[in-house]
């Protein structure tokens, strides 16, 4: 992960690019959270398309949010991309980022997905989604005790539960999402319940989850569905045993829906090249665009419009399943509560 120095390094070198770019236009600066190796071909499509030269800055979430306000105005940043809806929000309530007027985003992303809009125009827009899912033992647990979120943590289910860090922004806007659709009050006896049912204690990332679930460490556990997604279009015959030995859920398909985060897209408060930011934004939700995100990082477009051959994914679904359709902004403005939640009932 790139740190603090590194990024500084960078930004200066996207300063330079955009100075020298800036007379003719043909520059995007990119801060981006994504580190997958098959959205290159996103930017270079982009560049053979329109003639824009895409100069990227690689970090996570919160470090892209804490250099552009470490850089204020002097920014080079045109577009930020994060892969939390929390993380949006939160960068769109610290005023990091322009709203903008566009009838073809507006036209291709769904309402919940995407920011309240103002009279100005809109912040950000999500661009993929991704699920959070139950994966368990297929030898120790039934499919029919794990498949809400809500069984989680009931006793049935206790020394069988594990999890990566509650203070994940993966888990953070799961368990706000639980949060508006529950309340505060069942919402914090539900984590109580989680923590009970801990096998130990949490640890490492998604796929960690996944394989403890296989060697029989844990008999539940939650994880983004694309890590799944990529265990299974693995051929090495360690990930195919994996795969073999865990059953998926999507939770709640009799009453909410499964919780879905996404990852998306803003432009930067102080862009230098805010129409090339918007043409940037517009192409990221074009079929093409959204086909890589599908295909390349087993995400699934945000646009409902498009139709994806992605076998890992239709092997999970079979098909389709339920979302939940609460507006994921309102994952952000429920993570303090959260927070305080998690730090009473213990969850670490």
């Amino acid at each position: 992960m790139p740190t603090l120095t590194g990024l500084a390094l960078a930004a200066a070198t996207l300063l330079g690019a955009a100075g020298s770019a800036s007379a003719q236009e043909q520059v995007l600066n990119l801060y981006s959270a994504r580190h997958y190796q098959t959205d290159e071909a996103l930017y270079s499509n982009f560049t053979k398309a329109t003639g824009i030269k895409v100069n990227r800055v690689d970090a996570d979430d919160a470090g892209i949010l804490a250099r552009l306000k470490a850089e204020g105005a002097a920014s080079p940043a045109d577009v930020i991309m994060l892969v939390d809806a929390a993380r949006l929000w939160k960068g769109d309530a610290d005023g990091l980022f322009r709203p903008i007027k566009s009838p073809a985003l507006e036209a291709a992303v769904p309402v919940n997905l995407r920011a309240k809009p103002s009279a100005d125009g809109t912040t950000w827009f999500g661009f993929s989604t991704r699920a959070r899912i139950v994966v368990y033992d297929k030898l120790k647990v039934k499919k029919a005790d794990v498949d809400t979120y809500e069984e989680l943590a009931d006793p049935k289910n206790k020394g069988l539960l594990c999890t990566r860090s509650g203070a994940h922004p993966y888990n953070l806007s799961l368990f706000s999402a639980v949060t508006e659709h529950l309340g505060e009050a069942k919402t914090e006896q539900w984590l109580k319940g989680l923590v009970a049912n801990m096998a130990r204690d949490p640890k490492g990332g998604d796929t960690d989850q996944i394989k403890a679930v296989a060697s029989g460490e844990c008999g539940v556990a939650l994880t983004n569905s694309y890590y799944l997604a990529r265990l299974m279009r693995s051929s090495a015959p360690e990930d195919k045993a994996v795969v073999e030995r865990v059953g998926v859920v999507f939770p709640n398909q009799a009453t909410w829906g499964t919780h879905v985060n996404i990852a998306g897209a803003a432009v930067a408060k102080n862009a230098k090249h805010p129409e090339n930011a918007v043409k940037f934004m517009e192409y990221l939700a074009s079929p093409e665009a959204q086909n890589y995100f599908a295909n390349g990082n087993n995400e699934w477009p945000s646009v409902p419009t498009v139709k994806v051959d992605n076998p890992a994914l239709k092997a999970m679904t079979g098909g389709s399943f339920k979302a939940e359709t609460i507006p994921v902004s309102a994952i952000g403005y429920n993570q303090i509560k959260v927070q305080q939640m998690l730090d009473r009932v213990g969850y670490k």
